[in-house]
């Protein structure tokens, strides 16, 4: 059984997750790139790993997209993505959320046919270490 700290980018949140992942997805769906900002959401999922709050916990807020299943929990102060239950019982975790390494390699890329038009040319664009030097 593997255990995993987490935690919000302000640090009010934090938060261990007691058990193993039974998937990671990477979902390219519209709602996950609105939620994320981004090209695609990167979530663990497991039946069975038992989410404990370490602090923060009534910071911790959720939206549900209404008429959907579609839903978000983060952080009241600072917005981070934070785990949360779904109604079947199913734990979410937002990957990037995780102060522990993640050893689950992703299971699967879902909704690929919303992937964003500029993600093809992602391996394309130039690497840096930390910021690149402003002109």
């Amino acid at each position: 059984m593997t255990d995993h700290i987490g935690s919000c980018l302000c640090g009010t949140v934090r938060f261990e997750v007691e058990g193993d992942f039974d998937s990671f997805y990477l979902c390219h769906c519209q709602y996950c790139q609105k939620d994320t900002g981004s090209a695609h959401a990167a979530n663990l999922f497991s039946q069975s790993a038992k989410l404990t709050w370490l602090a923060g916990e009534d910071a911790v807020t959720s939206f549900t997209l209404p008429g959907t299943r579609h839903n978000k929990c983060f952080c009241k102060s600072c917005g981070s993505a934070l785990p949360g239950t779904q109604p079947a019982g199913l734990l979410v975790v937002p990957a990037g959320c995780l102060d522990t390494e993640v050893s689950v390699l992703p299971t699967a890329h879902l909704f690929t046919c919303n992937r964003a038009v500029w993600e093809a040319a992602i391996s394309e664009a130039p690497e840096f270490e930390g910021l690149p030097e402003w002109p």
